[in-house]
């Protein structure tokens, strides 16, 4: 009976990111007292087999997979968002930089110190280029999807490119591109509060279940016990999870059209 909550615990384990036996033996001689959570996540598996059975433990684990896919993708996107904040910052600092007349090599150096992230990789890397008499928008460009903000580096390389063929002022052009970007950004932001209200309700509603559970099991009801050890219980219970998770993945959906 443990067996297939086991089987299930591990491939979700593995889908999720764990990394393969020669990665753990790298990072543990990097650092010997660093202890990939996951592991005790399998052995957290081998628990929920013993008190819930192997129904309820495939449940919560994929509940649990589900979470920790929702949780990175919340990390990677403010991580983007980050970024995209340090390129309003670079942005900034580069026209100061020209406008007070230094080189621009120079000047995208004084960019890339105030950038974050693989940004501030490619300045250094476009500042590198036109110090040695290369093209800065052709490095800016061959970088820019490696980043989180590829159509900045890509609006940085086109006001290079005509700035430098027209001899207009490239301080000028590099202002707008800010601006630009930071009007973008406070509309994502406004957005983002407008939409604040659904994301909690939706929420809301995924807990409900839980919430009627907990109530019955309150008024004496053996919920679980039905839900986990019933033919008919399994059934509702697979049902209801997939039909909530449906909903959650329907309103993120719906979420990310808005913004």
């Amino acid at each position: 009976m443990i067996l297939p909550a086991l089987l299930l615990g591990t491939a979700v384990l593995v889908l999720t990111g764990m990394p393969s036996p020669s990665r753990l033996a790298a990072l543990s001689a990097r650092a010997p007292l660093v202890v990939d959570v996951r592991i005790p996540a399998l052995a957290g598996v081998v628990v929920l087999a013993v008190v819930l059975g192997p129904v309820g433990a495939a449940v919560a684990v994929g509940l649990g997979a589900v979470g920790v896919r929702v949780w990175r993708r919340r990390q990677r996107a403010q991580a983007v968002e980050l970024q995209r904040g340090s390129a309003v910052e670079a942005l900034t600092v580069l026209a100061s930089e020209l406008r007070a007349g230094r080189q621009s090599a120079d000047a995208l150096e004084g960019a890339a110190s105030v950038a974050l992230g693989s940004l501030a990789e490619v300045l250094r890397s476009a500042s590198a280029s036109q110090r040695f008499g290369a093209d800065a928008s052709t490095a800016l460009l061959a970088a820019a999807d490696t980043t989180a903000t590829p159509e900045v580096l890509r609006g940085l390389a086109a006001c290079w490119q005509v700035c430098s063929s027209t001899g207009s002022s490239l301080a000028v052009a590099v202002d707008q591109l800010g601006e630009s970007l930071r009007a973008e950004r406070e509309q994502r932001r406004a957005v983002e509060a407008e939409l604040a209200g659904p994301r909690a309700s939706a929420a809301l509603l995924a807990c409900l279940p839980a919430l009627g559970m907990a109530l019955a099991a309150g008024l004496g009801a053996r919920p679980l016990h039905v839900l986990l050890h019933t033919p008919a219980g399994i059934a509702c219970l697979l049902v209801g999870v997939g039909l909530d998770l449906l909903g959650l993945w329907w309103t993120g959906r719906l979420v990310e059209r808005a913004c």
